[in-house]
């Protein structure tokens, strides 16, 4: 039996220019096809253990949160907007020491962006003092260790001050965050 030439096709997942070749004979696609195959169903197995452990925090890695925020500082915002934040609740980064605001956890004091001296107005801190106004809520992550996460759930940005810590000797932003339950 005679093997076909290779049949040129514009690969719909990529949206390549350049056509992909396909042998007629082995019939295998593209490599990043496989890829994405993988990833939906690692996405899949994901969701399921999720929705099987809802009454215990999951525990998430770090390459599980940056599905979501892409950046390893604390603030992730793109084009002014709010995407999403990290916290630590000062145990390993000591000088953003955010805190639980009252016992029931649904409000949260949240530092503004900014490691040492005053803290100003910076892309990040804009981002927080915007998403007051657009009232957007935003997933929160607690990180427990190195490599281990939690999601804490998606909280809006609901007021802002800037004043001075004496304990911390700086200017500060301080942003409270609440938590949004039920339906949003």
């Amino acid at each position: 039996m005679k093997e076909r030439a290779a049949t040129p096709t514009a690969c719909e997942s990529c949206r390549s220019r350049r056509p992909h070749l396909i042998s007629l004979k082995s019939r295998r696609k593209p490599p990043h096809l496989d890829t994405l195959r993988r990833a939906k169903l690692f996405y899949t197995l994901d969701m399921k253990r999720t929705r099987a452990t809802d009454n215990a925090p999951e525990i998430l890695s770090w390459a599980e949160v940056q599905r979501t925020h892409r950046i390893r500082n604390g603030v992730y915002q793109r084009d002014g907007r709010l995407v999403s934040l990290l916290t630590d609740f000062g145990r390993i980064n000591p000088c953003y020491p955010d805190a639980h605001a009252d016992e029931t956890g649904d409000t949260i004091h949240y530092t503004g962006a900014g490691r040492r001296g005053d803290q100003h107005l910076t892309p990040a801190n804009r981002a927080l003092l915007a998403a007051i106004e657009s009232g957007h809520a935003v997933p929160l992550f607690n990180k427990l260790s190195v490599g281990r996460w939690q999601h804490l759930g998606y909280w809006r940005v609901t007021h802002a001050t800037h004043h001075y810590d004496a304990q911390e000797d700086r200017m500060l932003w301080r942003f409270t965050l609440k938590k949004v339950t039920g339906g949003g």
